[in-house]
């Protein structure tokens, strides 16, 4: 493999989220590691130097910005594969799954979930629409798909009716900027975040799926059952449609109690993360599940949802509900509240599960996965 394109438009100055996430400890294990080899970043804005993983990278700035279903068709069906044409690759990788139907050479999306297939609701008609339209498309283009997750490459198999031979699943895994606090450190971040309380936490973008009107629903029950001073910081940016979380905020008797911070940096995610009594993450649908990983890093006891991937991720190393059960949430909560010997055992088994995933080992599957096109 002597020269890769990369679509690296998720690369943000302002930082990386999930789908990024991914891109950056990929890419820059693969930039390192193999050194003889050229890489194209392919950027949609000016870019942070920090994303110049080594000297074999160089970037480029193509037009338009993307974030619009109309603007994507520009970006990739013009600019993208205009930018193909000209620099002849071998191969085109594409983290974000986003792939160039008008480029005739072999591409790789990564795919990280379908949610648009099940619930086309929860975002704008026209990203559905878009979604719908084209990701089936993406799948029969790409000559290799890499899914996140085996719940994700099953679901890629029944909506699309794709080969399982094409399809390699890939894992994520936690970042080495999360880790271990002493204790002592606790108090401290506890009186920034939770007015020097203990607190449960969920990181996650404030969208639909990630079904915080439901955790704060189970937050309220959990206040009033035990009357324990805990606190709930809800840890991420406004992503969209969240009327419904807001409005469950505003009807809770214990809103005060309940602390949304926007986006933080990953120095505070690690800090919050160690402080907590427990993250509750409990989407209703998830390709993987990330702050489940991070947590146990973090000797954070875990609460999470028993459907689509999280229980794959989780393994035996969580307590697992069902997230339309406000009652089971809760019920799970006041366990972390009240059971030490659990959490103990939960913190024992999330050190040895987060241990299963690598993001070397996941590196090293996709270098795999892209010198076989």
């Amino acid at each position: 493999m002597k020269h890769i394109a990369v679509n690296t438009r998720l690369l943000l100055p302002e930082g990386v989220e999930g789908i990024g996430r991914f891109a950056v400890e990929i890419l820059k294990r693969l930039v390192r590691t193999h050194p003889d080899t050229r890489f194209s970043f392919f950027f949609d804005r000016p870019f942070s130097e920090q994303y110049i993983f080594g000297p074999n990278v160089t970037p480029y700035i193509l037009f338009p910005q993307a974030r619009h279903p109309l603007l994507f068709i520009y970006y990739f069906e013009l600019s993208v594969a205009r930018k193909l044409k000209q620099l002849k690759p071998d191969v085109f990788f594409s983290p974000d799954g986003y792939l160039s139907l008008r480029s005739s050479m072999p591409q790789v999306p990564v795919f990280h979930d379908l949610a648009f297939e099940h619930f086309p609701e929860d975002v704008k008609k026209v990203e559905a629409w878009h979604y719908q339209r084209y990701f089936p498309k993406f799948a029969k283009k790409a000559a290799r798909i890499i899914a996140v997750s085996e719940y994700t490459k099953q679901d890629i198999l029944n909506c699309y009716q794709i080969s399982s031979s094409k399809i390699d699943v890939v894992y994520n895994a936690c970042a080495d900027h999360f880790h271990p606090l002493s204790s002592t450190e606790f108090v401290s971040i506890q009186e920034q975040f939770a007015n020097g309380k203990p607190y449960f936490h969920c990181v996650s973008a404030i969208q639909p799926r990630k079904n915080l009107d439901h955790l704060i629903s189970a937050f309220d029950r959990f206040k009033s059952e035990t009357g324990s001073g805990h606190q709930l910081l809800i840890v991420g940016r406004k992503a969209w449609n969240f009327e419904k979380v807001i409005h469950s905020y505003t009807q809770s008797p214990f809103k005060d109690q309940i602390h949304f911070t926007g986006f933080v940096s990953d120095v505070d995610v690690n800090r919050i993360n160690n402080a907590s009594a427990g993250l509750v993450y409990v989407p209703y649908f998830e390709g993987f599940g990330l702050p489940i990983l991070e947590a146990m890093r973090c000797n954070t006891p875990v609460i999470t949802s028993n459907i689509s991937s999280m229980p794959e991720v989780a393994g035996e190393a969580a307590l697992i509900v069902d997230p339309y059960d406000i009652t089971a949430i809760a019920n799970a909560m006041q366990r972390l509240y009240a059971e030490e010997d659990l959490v103990k055992q939960l913190v024992h088994k999330g050190n040895e599960r987060e241990r299963t995933f690598s993001w070397d080992r996941s590196a090293d599957k996709v270098w795999n996965v892209l010198v076989r096109c």
